[in-house]
């Protein structure tokens, strides 16, 4: 008991501490940016109107749902009443952009829960690893340069990790409710309500799956091989789970707040004609294979630290003597999606103030071939991202890897925001890592955010034919 009011209060300071520096990095880049850039062009200006009660003019630019906004006055408008402060701070766009700031703080404590909910065992270890665990995930830079901007991604974590937690508490009304607010800052959160309802399918599925092979005399008649007909028994598996009537009605009694919160995104879809809420010439859904390769590439770099030892390389080249006709067949495949179903969109390759511009002309623009030099790193980052996973359950693996799969690969453009969610839900699921490796963690990010910051106030630039600072940025 007194263990845990240590840790307690050992978390409150640091909240207290990461809350503080957060705030000083927010005022030097509202110092340095105090007019709306890039995206905030048009959410500041659609928050704004909604802290005026015009919630009848929208900006058809605008993608996504209202959620950010709706918050943001639900936020600022009683703050600003309480304090009495001048109306025209009411709303500001450094007002609107301190609402991420508050949505960090939620996550830092939400990923903490998170952590101790996903690894029981860690309870009887140092509470260091728990809490450096959260705050090193709090500070994934890609999510953490956002809570500086006035966009969606810290409001879209939040409930998303929100919703998750409440699953795990097995408060599934409360989960699809928080699911709802996830969808309002970002339609693709459906892909994460999905998720939810798939943890509770999951373990139905594991205890037939045993069950069904609990006869048999060879022990290893439950495990899967990672081959052509492994995949084929557990979707042949999977197809007779879902077909049988009593295993529906076992699936609907558990699953069902989210079973709701699906029909109403599929009545909200063929109302809307698509997911997308405007601009939708510039955002059409596709299939974009590479785009898995992307991220999985994209989380073998920021989990190097977690991830990466000689043990595991080892493996691998075991695992390549062992199976070389396997990870060739996997290879070419790999080489005929990224030749077939690679889309480039005209962003990446016109906006040179993003980081994907000068990855996307310096790595695969090089040469024509220059994209498929990286399979063999895409087969090795998949086989890590798996390995790293091992000790969840088979159809749990599954049904995340789907997740991962709807998440990423309809997206035509390459954008690593659209990499967060899912990054984070692989790395809260992976064992919880030494003290020394999580310490190493939160050096990589720190100094990429760092970086990332120092860019974006001191390395501006300007367009030939357009008088406005340009910033690089993620």
């Amino acid at each position: 008991m007194l263990m845990e009011r240590f840790e307690g209060y050992i978390f409150t300071a640091l909240c207290s501490t990461n809350f503080l520096v957060s705030c000083l990095i927010f005022s030097k880049i509202t110092r340095e940016q105090r007019e709306p850039y890039m995206d905030e062009l048009f959410h500041v200006p659609q928050a704004q109107k909604y802290c005026h009660g015009r919630f009848n003019e929208w900006d058809p630019m605008i993608t996504t749902l209202p959620g950010l906004y709706l918050v943001s006055v639900g936020i600022i408008k009683p703050l600003v009443r309480l304090a009495d402060l001048p109306g025209d701070v009411l709303c500001s766009t450094a007002m609107l952009r301190f609402i991420n700031l508050l949505f960090n703080g939620g996550i830092l404590y939400l990923l903490y829960r998170l952590v101790c909910r996903l690894h029981p065992k860690e309870k009887t270890r140092p509470a260091a690893r728990r809490i450096l665990s959260a705050l090193s995930l709090s500070t994934f830079p890609v999510l953490y340069f956002f809570n500086f901007l006035y966009y969606t991604d810290a409001g879209s974590t939040f409930f998303v990790l929100f919703a998750y937690l409440m699953t795990l508490h097995g408060c599934h009304k409360a989960s699809a409710l928080l699911g709802v607010g996830a969808i309002f800052f970002r339609q693709t959160n459906i892909v994460w309500v999905a998720f939810c309802a798939g943890t509770l399918v999951a373990p139905l599925m594991d205890e037939a799956w045993r069950a069904a092979h609990a006869k048999k005399t060879d022990d290893r008649s439950s495990q899967v091989p990672l081959s052509p007909s492994g995949a084929k028994r557990v979707l042949l598996f999977a197809a007779d789970f879902l077909a049988s009537g009593g295993h529906v009605k076992a699936v609907l009694c558990v699953a069902w707040p989210y079973a709701l919160v699906a029909v109403a995104f599929l009545v909200f879809m063929w109302l809307n004609d698509g997911v997308v809420v405007g601009d939708r010439a510039s955002h059409q859904a596709c299939i974009n294979v590479p785009q898995l390769f992307y991220f999985l590439s994209f989380s073998l770099f920021f989990s190097s630290p977690v991830s990466l030892c000689y043990e595991r390389a080892l493996r691998f080249l075991q695992a390549l003597k062992r199976r070389p006709l396997l990870f060739l067949a996997i290879a070419v495949a790999s080489s005929l999606l990224v030749w077939k179903l690679t889309a480039v969109h005209r962003y990446l390759l016109a906006d040179n103030r993003h980081f994907t511009f000068y990855v996307w002309r310096r790595l695969f623009q090089k040469h024509e071939l220059a994209r498929f030099f990286f399979v063999p790193a895409y087969v090795f980052a998949g086989w890590n991202f798996l390995d790293s996973l091992k000790s969840r359950s088979l159809f749990w693996t599954s049904a995340f890897l789907a997740c991962v799969v709807a998440a990423t690969v309809p997206q035509k453009l390459l954008e690593f925001r659209y990499f967060i969610v899912p990054y984070l839900m692989y790395r809260l699921h992976m064992p919880m890592p030494s003290l020394p490796r999580l310490a190493l963690e939160f050096l990589l990010y720190s100094a990429v955010n760092a970086a990332a910051v120092y860019v974006f106030v001191a390395k501006t630039f300007r367009w030939p034919d357009s008088g406005a600072t340009q910033r690089f940025m993620w």
